[in-house]
């Protein structure tokens, strides 16, 4: 179906009634049966020409070109409501979209939306010293989700994170790790046990300072030398840490299927943003009480400090830093960061000083923001503590998995305990915080990642069974039946599901119509025999069933989760 051609259809049908420049817009109505699309032309413009709504629409619908109608496949245009124009395609145009998605399998429904275009994508940017827990994998999943959109789009990217290497943060957790003695360490046997205690060291020191604020001067004692890189017990230590924290970060998120192609470190875009601070002193930034401050009143925001009395960098500074070496080493045509939403003012004003040192920087850089992620309603708090790391919470998902299902394979078992965590998390909309319930997010029968997984496995099976029962079949994307199934209507909407995830760089588009797919499959498969030989239309009805596992893999896919072969 050709969007563009029916717009033209509508506005030389609306020029005809005297609109001069007409805007044609069309959506999905909500019920399947009100339609394909639906267009309120007729109550925009009904004003303009002084006509009732819905009489202009039955002016519209006579003024529409029954041949140009018949080339785009319309079958149908009726009026609902105050004036609503509704319009239905022909049995043709979904027989297409199957032939289609069998014929391009994964590549179905890419776009070319940024062709050529180089994108940068800025995700998972942990703190060191701070254990990767499920929050971060929030930030894991959104950022990945959109990083595989992005190359769906066409463009060439490439994928970095931004870790945490020096705050006073990790001077607190090294001060509590020199006070227990760097050889404490030692006296753990697994990854997961270090990075629990070099957890632990970061609360109990921020802990510690809040309880003795005569801690604070051998804390930024600390954070001095990190930050300046003097060999010494404290450096020594801080190495020994970041490494461990470094090591794990990697694993963890290559076993949620993340790749980076590289990395900028706080500790250098801090180097880089004070040189860039100090030398617009005067001309963007100001000094104020022996601080640098940018006042973000002149662009509606407030006023924050990127210099602080002692004349190091702080985040805004950090920021402004990443900014130049993201456009110094990469060039992207568009570089979109995943963030907190509780970043959301810092950073407007970040962008806001950005574009009086180059404009380039915040015209080509999208904000991406996620809320907070709840564990069985507790607000998270990694500072607080008791807030399960990431590898804890998977290996916890996977026990689950596999005491529900006994015998099962681990592989399989991991991959369906990440689905149930990351389609969580992909689901939701963007700034919105959520609750993450193991339970219901492990079902195989609700709104879930694991029922997406059995319904594209399960589809997957049927055709293998049909295979060894019923062997080769041709002819199989044509059928008697003037009947289009909601599978067959949901099938088609795939690529545009895709372009709005692209426009707007939000997963949870697809996450919602994934669902919505896979159950119109599921109903339709209660309600149908698929593998019926005395069916004249059996072949169809299997091209319906590979090319529904087909999308669900794709979506899935872009969504960052892996279907397995068999569950």
């Amino acid at each position: 179906m050709n969007i563009e051609q029916l717009k033209t259809i509508f506005e030389t049908a609306l020029k005809s009634l005297g609109v001069a420049d007409p805007k044609v817009v069309f959506e999905r109505p909500g019920e399947l049966s009100h339609g394909d699309y639906a267009t309120n032309v007729a109550m925009a413009y009904a004003k303009e020409l002084g006509k009732n709504p819905k009489a202009l629409a039955e002016e519209i619908t006579l003024a529409l070109s029954k041949s140009d109608l018949e080339s785009a496949s319309v079958v149908n245009v009726s009026i609902a409501g105050p004036g609503f124009i509704n319009i239905s395609f022909s049995k043709k145009v979904y027989q297409d979209a199957v032939v289609e998605i069998l014929d391009k399998k994964n590549a179905y429904g890419k776009s070319h939306a940024f062709d050529g275009k180089k994108i940068l994508v800025e995700h998972s940017s942990p703190n060191l010293f701070k254990p990767f827990h499920i929050g971060h994998v929030m930030n894991n999943a959104i950022g990945e989700s959109i990083a595989r959109i992005a190359k769906y789009s066409g463009a060439e990217v490439t994928v970095i994170s931004y870790p945490s290497d020096v705050s006073l943060g990790i001077a607190k957790a090294v001060w509590a790790f020199l006070e227990d003695g760097v050889e404490k360490l030692d006296t753990f046997s697994s990854e997961a046990e270090k990075l629990m205690y070099l957890g632990d060291c970061y609360v109990r020191g921020t802990k510690a300072l809040e309880e003795n604020p005569t801690l604070e001067p051998r804390m930024r004692e600390i954070a001095k030398i990190i930050y300046e890189k003097t060999s010494g017990p404290e450096y020594d230590a801080y190495l020994v840490g970041r490494d461990i924290n470094l090591s794990y970060f990697k694993n963890i998120t290559e076993r949620i299927g993340s790749h980076f192609d590289g990395y900028i470190f706080e500790s250098e875009a801090g180097n880089e943003g004070k040189e860039i601070i100090e030398a617009h002193i005067g001309d963007v930034f100001i000094k104020s009480e022996g601080a640098v401050i940018y006042e973000g009143e002149q662009d509606g925001l407030h006023t924050r400090v990127f210099m602080n009395k002692e004349g190091y960098p702080t985040y805004e500074a950090k920021d402004i830093g990443l900014l130049s070496l993201k456009f110094k080493k990469f060039n992207p045509d568009l570089s979109i960061l995943v963030t907190d939403h509780e970043q959301t003012s810092t950073y407007e004003v970040v962008l806001a000083a950005s574009r009086k040192i180059n404009s380039e920087w915040a015209k080509k850089t999208i904000h991406k923001t996620h809320g907070r992620m709840s564990f069985k309603g507790q607000k998270m708090s990694s500072r607080l503590g008791g807030v399960p790391i990431a590898a804890t919470l998977l290996d916890a998902l996977h026990e689950e998995v596999e005491i529900k299902s006994p015998g099962m394979d681990a592989t399989l078992a991991d991959k369906i305990a990440i689905a149930a965590l990351k389609f969580t998390i992909v689901r939701v909309m963007a700034g919105k915080n959520m609750n993450f319930d193991p339970d219901t997010s492990l079902s195989f029968e609700g709104d879930s990642g694991p029922y997406l997984q059995y319904t594209a496995v399960r589809a997957r099976s049927i055709l293998q069974k049909a295979k060894e029962t019923v062997g080769a079949i041709s002819d199989a994307t044509t059928t008697t039946s003037d009947t289009i199934s909601d599978v067959e209507k949901y099938l088609a909407r795939f690529p545009e599901v895709v372009e709005q995830c692209i426009t707007e760089w939000a997963p949870h588009y697809l996450a919602t119509y994934l669902l919505v797919l896979a159950q119109a499959f599921n109903s339709w498969y209660a309600q149908v025999k698929i593998i019926d030989e005395e069916n004249p239309d059996m072949a169809y009805h299997l091209a319906l069933t590979e090319a529904t596992a087909q999308i669900i893999e794709n979506g899935l896919s872009l969504l960052g989760i892996d279907v397995p072969e068999k569950m």
